[in-house]
């Protein structure tokens, strides 16, 4: 999906940045407006964020409209839910943050949640950054509980993980 956005803005970066920020953040477009799901959210704050003038995104807002498959796009996002990462270690969750060598490498969250489970260990969320917008994207799973630090040894172990941390 987002190699057919970059397409479309190849030409003008300040719009891409925009077309960037709504996604990351899974904001759609409504009648002209942009929301968080039902939220509307002004192109002043998405201006300051993508560190573009207002008028940059009023027009990326009407370029998207435009493009009929960019308009699905960005209509039909939303927002994936609340993420537990940063308040894990609150909750007394355990928190197991994956590096990969290739993120579009097959097999790493199932085996990782494998191990886990073997080990009675459920698993309440994983989050895995899209490596299309994310230039170290993670895998991090956050647990019903503290994870012993003797599965870092059988995390590295699969194939395509670079680094293990434990929060």
């Amino acid at each position: 999906m987002w190699n057919r956005v970059a397409k479309c803005f190849e030409d003008y970066p300040e719009r891409l940045a925009v077309a960037k920020t709504l996604i990351k953040n899974g904001l759609c477009i409504k009648n002209g407006n942009i929301y968080c799901d039902e939220i509307m959210i002004p192109t002043l704050r998405i201006s300051r964020v993508a560190n573009v003038d207002r008028r940059t995104v009023t027009q990326t807002i009407k370029m998207i409209q435009q493009d009929p498959m960019l308009s699905i796009i960005f209509r039909n996002i939303r927002p994936a839910g609340t993420s537990l990462r940063e308040i894990a270690r609150n909750l007394d969750l355990g928190v197991i943050e994956i590096s990969v060598v290739d993120a579009k490498a097959p097999g790493i969250l199932a085996q990782s949640a494998l191990i886990l489970a073997e080990e009675g260990i459920s698993i309440r969320q994983a989050i895995v950054d899209d490596p299309e917008l994310v230039p170290e994207p993670k895998l991090t799973l956050i647990a019903e509980k503290k994870i012993p630090g003797e599965l870092i040894q059988k995390l590295l172990k699969i194939k395509g993980v670079s680094k293990v941390s434990l929060y």
